[in-house]
């Protein structure tokens, strides 16, 4: 009878308890961070075949799709690293980039599917930049080109990137512009000729012009670096150009220019809150259909009314989701469409416009289920100057949101910011019933210059207040319990973990910098060669080595390392080409040598970020284990 009993109440307080009742199952870490089912998924041009990204042998490699008869085939073979990227060239061509070991010296590989078979993939496969120690990108895929790109390298200078054309059929290069040694960027018509350029001296930038490719450029208007006046595409006669600036404003806006008269001539779109987002466009309506800008989460702003109808329609399927267009092909007719929302990682569609039909292609994670993942909520608050400040939090499901512990995690960059949609991260912590806060810290993007020149050299300083007021609001908003508070990040975020254990000691329970710097001289030092350019940009962001010696000194963890009283996770990737391996090496050692307890991590065949799918699995598992013990972690 007391069975009984005791069985009924138990299912009335499952019934009647929300908080009973709604907290999730213990989800194993693998699934959040293992790799997509599919990914990335593209339409060739005549809209009849699909590229993706499918794990094989745990690496993300390429498979085609043909969409009548849904047959199915891989045509890369990678097993030591994943496929970086990828695009359609032409009907029967796929271009792909891949590194070595996280250097991200990647190379462009381009393979015919025409005749490939499962047995066969990768083996037709042709390396177009068989160069070592050399990074090439595709500066333009020529579309309308069947047989030529234009890729750029740093082939002849390892500092400063040239163009070449690159024969696809025979792999020959032919050098189309010769960077005089300060070009950090180059631009195309719609008829691919190198068109712009932007060049620098250290940190003032120029808006570089020339009519043909026969004439050599010329200056159009300067600025310093703090300041934006860029090119952001052609206009479809080739002539008139659209440009992003904020010269006139503190938020970038964006304008018409005519750069035959050098002259700004209409304003297209501005925001009073955020700077401009990206620019869309139609090859087939030769026009500008509309922008985004993000304020809590993504915007848009039409041009176009059908472009606006298709959102709409797609929004009338998906009226829980974001549904955003990720690829058409030429006619426009057939589309991909990536969902998302803060609580799933979503699914792919292909949307035929034809016959208002929709069919799903793959969904990223179906083994993650929405109703057990948390919501991130954006939020505000305001720093100790008066500065508001944006963010967002993940509160764990199931239980009250109060005197939680918490894990703010600052962004990378720093010149970057975080924005509301999935995170396996945040889904991950909160899962094991931690609440996750995300910091948009002066210095971020999107916010104005004047918000992110306000974190120029701050690091340590302003910038890491924001991150400490985040934690205090939610200490004092009563989510966060004092006493089990901790700090994770990666990148930036790296090295803001180890400037909160060092400069505010008492504050933290424990810290894990992820790939993060802890000596400024010698990042600075040792950043690579295609950075050097803009050492000036840098030296003006976070300090100059020479100029502000005492700075760099009082923010650098490293010097600081007797005042770290808190437990350490630090993971490193041995080939990291941004934060090299000394920057942990140094950490470690200086923090070891007080008795402090630290845990390393290194991956020899990692660099800027674990990508590996099993050496991810190792880091969360180790971050599991370090959260529970130190946060009393679920």
């Amino acid at each position: 009878m007391k069975i009984l009993f005791l069985i009924s109440f138990i299912f009335f307080l499952a019934k009647c308890s929300p908080s009973f009742a709604s907290i999730p199952p213990l989800i194993p870490m693998e699934d959040f961070f293992k790799n997509a089912e599919s990914a990335a998924f593209a339409i060739s041009p005549d809209g009849k075949k699909l590229a993706f990204a499918r794990s094989w042998e745990h690496r993300m490699n390429v498979y085609i799709r043909d969409i009548a008869s849904g047959e199915e085939k891989r045509i890369t073979s990678a097993k030591e690293r994943d496929i970086a990227g990828f695009f359609w060239k032409g009907n029967d061509k796929i271009v792909y980039a891949q590194d070595s070991g996280g250097d991200e010296n990647f190379h462009i590989y381009i393979t015919d599917i025409k005749g490939q078979s499962d047995r066969q993939a990768g083996q037709e496969h042709r390396d177009l930049t068989p160069f070592e120690k050399v990074r090439a990108g595709i500066l333009d895929d020529l579309e309308d080109d069947p047989n030529h790109m234009l890729i750029d390298m740093n082939k002849r200078n390892p500092e400063v990137f040239d163009v070449y054309r690159c024969d696809i059929n025979t792999g020959e290069l032919t050098l189309v512009a010769e960077n005089p040694g300060s070009i950090i960027g180059w631009m195309t018509d719609h008829a691919g000729k190198l068109r712009a350029a932007i060049d620098t001296d250290g940190v003032n930038t120029s808006f570089l012009y020339r009519t043909t490719e026969d004439e050599e450029f010329r200056v159009l208007k300067t600025t310093n670096f703090k300041e934006t006046f860029e090119p952001v595409l052609f206009a479809y006669d080739n002539k008139m150009m659209y440009i992003e600036s904020n010269l006139s404003s503190d938020k970038t806006a964006l304008y018409t220019f005519d750069p035959e008269e050098n002259k700004v001539l209409d304003l297209v779109f501005a925001h009073d809150e955020v700077d401009l987002g990206s620019v869309m466009h139609s090859k087939k309506k030769k026009k500008i259909t509309g922008v985004t800008f993000v304020t809590d989460r993504r915007h848009y702003k039409f041009f176009d009314e059908d472009r606006e109808e298709l959102q709409k329609t797609l929004d009338n399927f998906f009226p829980d989701y974001e549904a955003a267009v990720s690829d058409m092909d030429d006619d426009e007719t057939r589309i991909i469409v990536r969902t998302y929302s803060d609580r799933t990682r979503g699914a792919y569609y292909l949307y035929d416009r034809n016959d208002n039909s929709i069919s799903k292609l793959a969904e990223l994670s179906p083994w993650l289920k929405k109703d057990e993942m948390a919501p991130m909520k954006a939020i505000n608050f305001k720093s100790r100057d008066g500065l508001t400040i944006h963010g967002y939090i993940t509160l764990p499901l199931g239980v009250e949101a109060k005197n939680l512990p918490l894990v703010v995690i600052p962004h990378g960059g720093p010149s970057a910011r975080d924005y509301w949609g999935f995170d396996s991260v945040a889904q991950f912590l909160a899962n094991r019933g931690l609440a996750v806060l995300n910091v948009n810290f002066r210095g971020s993007t999107g916010y104005g210059k004047e918000f992110w020149t306000a974190g120029f050299k701050q690091w340590g300083r302003k910038m890491q207040d924001d991150v400490t007021d985040g934690v205090l609001w939610a200490v004092g908003e009563g989510i966060a319990d004092k006493d089990r508070l901790a700090i994770f990040g990666g990148s930036y975020g790296g090295y803001a973990a180890l400037a909160g254990a060092t400069f505010t000691p008492d504050l933290y329970a424990c810290a894990v910098s992820y790939v993060g710097p802890s000596n400024i001289f010698t990042l600075l030092e040792t950043i690579p060669p295609y950075w050097k350019p803009m050492l000036e940009m840098e030296y003006e962001e976070i300090g100059d080595p020479v100029k502000d010696k005492e700075l760099l000194e009082e923010i650098s963890p490293v010097f600081h390392a007797e005042n770290i009283k808190i437990p350490l996770f630090i993971a490193q990737g041995a080939n990291d080409p941004r934060v090299n391996k000394a920057e942990s090496d140094q950490i470690v050692e200086a923090v070891r040598k007080t008795g402090q307890e630290v845990i390393y991590m290194v991956k020899e065949n990692e660099g800027h970020g674990f990508q590996n799918e099993e050496n991810r699995f190792d880091f969360y598992r180790q971050l599991e284990e370090f959260f529970r013990k130190y946060l009393d972690a679920r």
